[in-house]
């Protein structure tokens, strides 16, 4: 019989159905004195290789009309009875519940819990679910499946739980630290997201889930899990420690089935609408709609680098090279609610989430996709690793990295912060000045640092401003008191239809005081 994804997958669920860690062949005989062997991340990456080994089968089983007609509010109303949660056997204090298939969310997981390292598959029942205002007309499958889970712990109160870590939809993730609310989301893999890349992207998915039973004391939960898709296979491992800032340490091991070019490691996804800095739609009453605002990095050689976000008017690409980068992430630095006037969404209290590689990653660049989008629904932003050296077939790789959820990010780094970012015409308020055609004023608010120490002697305080093309024909750097900080301000001059990356810092005398801005633009 022709080894395929599916006969694989359905010998794999069998396996676990019945306990085994390993397949038939390879299962160690456990002697009369010996524990069976525990189940744990090398045998994700077993099942991964040999997945892999198999071709990829896109036939999968047709999810009944009754819940892919479903519209959002129809599918929110199905909702795990709080008093079915799992994890809760040990006494400790995570709860996990399930996702139930239904709108957007048309693909079945496995989800398996680990039980004294024996895993053991969850199987559905429409008894887990108060499907609310839903009326069916015929009974749903018995073997349905779940769309993906979530976790809880009491992160904000001791006395009740509140969403942790959710998995839904390919292989999309979203965590919460303290008096978070989400925004913005992880995802394990990338494939061929790039603007103008001529190919469609691929979205691998989580295929199967393995959380290991928390013990009564246990700080932590481990998460395995399986990704699947036509040009790749991998094994995930997910360590979440709950926390004000909740942190995730992520393991991946990938087998290609195919050479390839555009990988994207530790992708980070998010919305960005309207901002100070990009205000071509102001209909709404609400100043800013941004989940991030923001691209922070630092290199491998220390540099920190703020890159602000736009909601640009065609698909646009920014790569930055660099060999062993030390941290990346999309930020969102904006917490005042003034700026938002948001009573519902709270944008100001989404989280950042911040990307930290261990070990060695090698060449490459971090990329930045910006898509344009007409309104705030859309996810538009992506952000992610990717290798200058193609991944090929027969070769496994592995990278290890730790995702924090920040609120407060000036806590990465001493230095000053580009916290505002302004773009208007080249001359002065009320002048009759005639700006040369193809000019644009940038202005930069820096704050935090060393900054305040400055204020007094502002002459001693420099703007380092640069420009891939074009001119820079004028700049000033004036104190602002109302953040205890500087505005600087570059006037450029470009050729109409000409692109240039701008880039500026402020020093004193040798020593930088500030991370480097860095904006591309377009003259008109």
């Amino acid at each position: 019989m022709r080894l395929t994804r599916r006969t694989l997958i359905e010998n794999l669920g069998s396996l676990a159905a019945l306990s085994w860690a390993f397949p038939a062949a390879a299962q160690p005989t456990a002697g009369p004195d010996q524990s069976p062997p525990k189940f744990g991340y090398a045998d994700v990456v077993r099942r991964a290789r040999d997945l892999g080994a198999a071709s990829y089968d896109t036939a999968s089983p047709a999810l009944p009309d009754l819940l892919s007609k479903l519209d959002y509010d129809a599918w929110r109303d199905i909702r795990f009875r709080s008093d079915k949660a799992l994890l809760g056997a040990g006494g400790g204090p995570f709860r996990m519940h399930m996702h139930h298939l239904g709108f957007l969310f048309k693909q079945a997981v496995t989800v398996n819990i680990i039980r004294d390292g024996v895993p053991t598959p969850i199987p559905y029942s429409g008894s887990l679910f108060d499907y609310g205002k839903n009326k069916f007309d015929r009974p749903l499958p018995v073997n349905l499946g779940f769309a993906g889970f979530r976790v809880s712990y009491p992160l904000n109160d001791p006395r009740q739980q509140d969403e942790l870590i959710s998995f839904l939809g390919a292989s999309y993730f979203r965590f919460l630290g303290r008096s978070q609310r989400y925004g913005l989301s992880a995802r394990g893999l990338a494939l061929a997201t790039a603007a103008n890349s001529g190919q469609p992207e691929e979205f691998p998915s989580f295929r199967e889930f393995w959380i290991e039973q928390p013990a009564s004391a246990a700080e932590r939960v481990v998460i395995h899990a399986l990704l699947d898709s036509p040009s790749v296979t991998g094994a995930y491992q997910f360590i979440v420690y709950p926390s004000q800032e909740t942190v995730v340490d992520v393991t991946v091991t990938l087998f290609p089935r195919r050479t390839l070019n555009r990988v994207g490691i530790a992708p980070l996804t998010s919305m960005f609408f309207v901002g100070e800095n990009d205000r071509r739609f102001t209909a709404d009453f609400r100043p800013e709609m941004h989940d991030s605002d923001g691209l922070l990095m630092q290199t491998g050689a220390g540099e920190w680098i703020w890159r602000p976000l736009r909601n640009p008017t065609q698909p646009a690409t920014s790569s930055f090279l660099d060999s062993n980068p030390r941290g990346f992430g999309l930020m969102q630095r904006d917490r005042i609610f003034e700026h938002y006037q948001d009573l519902d969404l709270g944008y100001e209290n989404r989280p950042s989430y911040w990307i930290e590689p261990r070990g060695d990653w090698g060449d490459g660049r971090i990329e930045l996709v910006e898509l344009p989008t007409s309104d705030e629904t859309n996810d538009n932003i992506v952000a992610f690793w990717s290798p200058r050296n193609p991944l090929e077939p027969g070769q496994a790789q592995t990278w290890g990295y730790r995702i924090k959820a920040l609120m407060q990010e000036n806590k990465l780094h001493t230095g000053g912060r580009a916290i505002n970012t302004y773009q208007t015409v080249a001359k002065a308020l009320g002048s009759n000045e005639t700006p040369a055609q193809g000019t644009k004023r940038f202005i930069i608010d820096f704050a935090g640092g060393d900054l305040p120490y400055y204020q007094s002697a502002p002459d001693t305080v420099q703007i380092v401003p640069t420009t891939t093309a074009g001119k820079i024909t004028r700049t000033f750097l004036v104190p602002n008191q109302r953040i205890d900080g500087f505005r600087a301000a570059i006037d450029v001059t470009l050729e109409p239809g000409q692109t240039a990356d701008l880039r500026a810092f402020l020093k004193s005398g040798s020593r930088a005081l500030t991370e480097t801005w860095t904006y591309p633009w377009k003259a008109d």
